[in-house]
C-alpha cells in the first residue's frame, strides 16, 4: 500500500459480517468473538489481509460471522487449509478456529503437524469438554466417568490436555484462557504478535449439553481459588487474598503451600519462565481439582517459521537450476502415447 494512502482505523463493527450469529442463547462462543473483534481492531487488523478457516462444530460457524476472508472446511482438515493459505500467499493473517472434538480427534494429526512445522497462523481451539453440534456427547477432552449419551455409564477414557498435546507437538507459542475472563484479551493480542505457530486453548460454556463444566474458573466468588494468572518472571500466586503458592519439593513436584506458614514466602514459590518448555509442559499437568488451572500463556519462543523456510528453498533451487518451464516439464522424460 502507498505510503501517502491514508488507512481507515476500524472499530470492532467493523469486523461484524452481516450473517446472524446462529449459536444457542448464551453460548460462550459469543464471549469469544466479542473479545476477537475488539482485539482486532485494537490490533490495527486489516480485514483485507486476514483470514479464518475452521472446520466442523459449533465453534467452527466462526468464519461467517467475521468480516474477512474465511473458509469453512471439512472436519478435522483446518489445519491443512491453513498451511496451504499461508504457503500461497505469506502476507495473509491466517486464523484458525477449531473444537475440542474437531481439533484433537479426527483433526488431531493435523494440529499435530501444523505446530510442529511452526507455520505462521493462530489456532483457537475452543474446548467446552462435550461435542455439541451432534448434541452431547463425550469428547477427547471430557472428563473420566462423564456420562453422556454415549457413554451412559460414564466415559472411562482419560481426557486428553490439549496444551499438553500442543506442547509435545512442538508450538512455539502456547496459552489458555477463559470465554468470559479478563485475560482473554490479552492473551489474543500475544497470539497474534508472536510470528510462527500461536495456540490459544479457550475454555467455553456449552450451556445446553456441559454447563458450568467450567464453573470453578468463571464464579466470581470463588476462581481466585482455582486458578492461577501467569506473569513471565513472577511467582505463581493465587487465592482470594493471595495468600497461596506453587512450590517444587525435593523431587520436583509441585505443591500447593500458604505464604506465612512454615517460613513460606513469596521467594520460595516457583516462577514462571515463559520460555521454559518443562515448565510450560508440568503446568500443562496442573488440573483442577487437585490444582488451580494456570491461565495466560504458558510457553514462548522465537524459531524459524515453515513457509519462510520453504520459500528459501524455492529461492536456492531457481537459482541453481533455473526458473523451470511447466509445459517443458509436462512433455519431458517417460512419456506415452495412446493410440485410437
Amino acid at each position: 500500500m502507498p505510503a501517502d494512502v491514508e488507512v481507515a482505523v476500524l472499530t470492532a463493527k467493523d469486523f461484524a459480517s452481516d450473517q446472524d450469529v446462529r449459536w444457542c442463547p448464551g453460548c460462550g462462543d459469543y464471549a469469544i468473538l466479542n473479545q476477537v473483534r475488539k482485539v482486532f481492531a485494537k490490533i490495527g487488523a486489516r480485514r483485507e489481509k486476514t483470514v479464518f478457516v475452521s472446520g466442523i462444530g459449533c465453534s467452527s460457524r466462526f468464519p461467517y460471522y467475521m468480516s474477512t476472508y474465511g473458509f469453512h472446511a471439512i472436519h478435522g482438515r483446518a489445519p491443512a487449509i491453513a498451511t496451504g493459505i499461508k504457503m500461497a500467499n505469506p502476507e495473509l493473517d491466517v486464523w484458525l478456529v477449531t473444537g475440542d472434538g474437531d481439533g484433537l480427534s479426527i483433526g488431531g494429526n493435523h494440529i499435530l503437524h501444523i505446530l510442529r512445522r511452526n507455520v505462521n497462523v493462530k489456532i483457537l481451539l475452543f474446548n467446552n469438554r462435550i461435542y455439541g453440534l451432534t448434541k452431547g456427547q463425550y469428547s477427547p477432552t471430557s472428563e473420566e466417568g462423564k456420562k453422556t449419551k454415549s457413554s451412559p455409564m460414564g466415559s472411562i477414557e482419560m481426557p486428553l490436555s490439549p496444551l499438553a498435546v500442543a506442547l509435545a507437538s512442538g508450538a512455539s507459542f502456547a496459552a489458555r484462557a477463559v470465554d468470559v475472563d479478563k485475560n482473554l484479551p490479552d492473551v489474543l493480542e500475544r497470539a497474534a504478535e508472536h510470528r510462527g505457530c500461536s495456540f490459544v486453548e479457550i475454555y467455553q460454556d456449552c450451556n445446553i449439553f456441559n454447563h458450568k463444566a467450567f464453573d470453578y474458573a468463571t464464579d466470581k466468588d470463588t476462581k481466585l481459588d482455582h486458578i492461577i494468572y501467569l506473569e513471565h518472571g513472577k511467582p505463581l500466586i493465587f487465592g482470594k487474598n493471595r495468600d497461596k503458592g506453587i512450590w517444587l519439593d525435593r523431587n520436583g513436584k509441585p505443591k500447593i503451600v500458604e505464604l506465612g506458614k512454615n517460613g513460606m514466602s513469596e521467594n520460595d514459590l516457583l516462577v514462571h519462565d515463559e520460555n521454559d518448555d518443562n515448565h510450560a509442559y508440568m503446568l500443562s499437568r496442573m488440573t483442577h481439582p487437585e490444582f488451580p488451572e494456570p491461565m495466560g500463556v504458558f510457553y514462548r519462543i522465537q524459531d524459524d517459521c515453515y513457509e519462510d523456510l520453504l520459500a528459501e528453498q524455492v529461492h536456492d533451487a531457481i537459482v541453481a537450476k533455473g526458473a523451470g518451464d511447466l509445459n517443458a516439464l509436462f512433455n519431458s522424460g517417460e512419456t506415452y502415447v495412446v493410440q485410437g
